[in-house]
């Protein structure tokens, strides 16, 4: 896909954009994406000082941190952006959502492939992290805050620090295209409803017990 697609793409998904002029001049997303093509190319062909002073120019422009090894698909759509960071062995696959403060790091305890693989059409929330060599299957969102440490399959809602698998998406619909974040279970609601179950059985079984 080319830059001019992926400047129409972000245009199709966000709704405070007019016009594709609006999109390619000032949109910090569509910015980067020129700025990591060129990264890339360079890091690719083992320009890796001319790489990195590149991506540090994006990095000071956007607040977007993109480091030049990363692989980054088509038609990802990068929502604000400031404060989004994104590590060197991360690969990214086509038509993806991030919004803004998401890390897709590193733990410091690998070496080699050290970053997220992701899959197609993966929506990622504001403030989200993935963390180590974990894969993100395709069709999977990720909620905002969630701390993702451990692989994820495909078609499926994840949330909460660590991230936990709170729905299954039995229609496959691709969650990049559906940029609803608010319904998405509570998984803090949902465990103290647990245990708040929990307890009311335990009470009745002692009642019982006691009489």
């Amino acid at each position: 896909m080319s830059l001019l697609s992926d400047a129409r793409n972000i245009l199709n998904k966000d709704p405070a954009a007019r016009n594709l002029a609006e999109v390619i001049l000032l949109y910090p997303g569509f910015r980067i994406l020129v700025n990591h093509r060129i990264a890339n190319w360079l890091y690719r062909h083992k320009r890796f000082f001319l790489a990195r002073w590149v991506s540090q120019r994006g990095r000071k422009k956007t607040g977007i941190e993109i480091h030049p090894g990363a692989q980054i698909g088509s038609g990802l759509f990068i929502d604000h952006g400031m404060g989004i960071v994104i590590g060197e062995t991360t690969e990214i696959g086509n038509n993806c959502t991030i919004y803004h403060q998401v890390t897709l790091g590193g733990t410091g305890k690998d070496t080699g492939k050290r970053h997220p693989t992701i899959g197609d059409n993966v929506l990622i929330g504001a403030g989200a992290s993935v963390l180590g060599p974990v894969l993100i299957g395709s069709n999977t969102r990720i909620a905002a805050g969630s701390v993702v440490l451990t692989c994820l399959p495909e078609h499926v809602t994840a949330a909460g620090v660590p991230a936990r698998i709170v729905s299954v998406n039995g229609e496959r619909i691709r969650p990049s295209d559906d940029l609803d974040q608010r319904n998405i279970p509570d998984m803090i609601a949902r465990r103290l409803r647990e245990m708040d179950e929990r307890l009311v059985s335990l009470e009745n079984r002692s009642g019982h017990t006691e009489g």
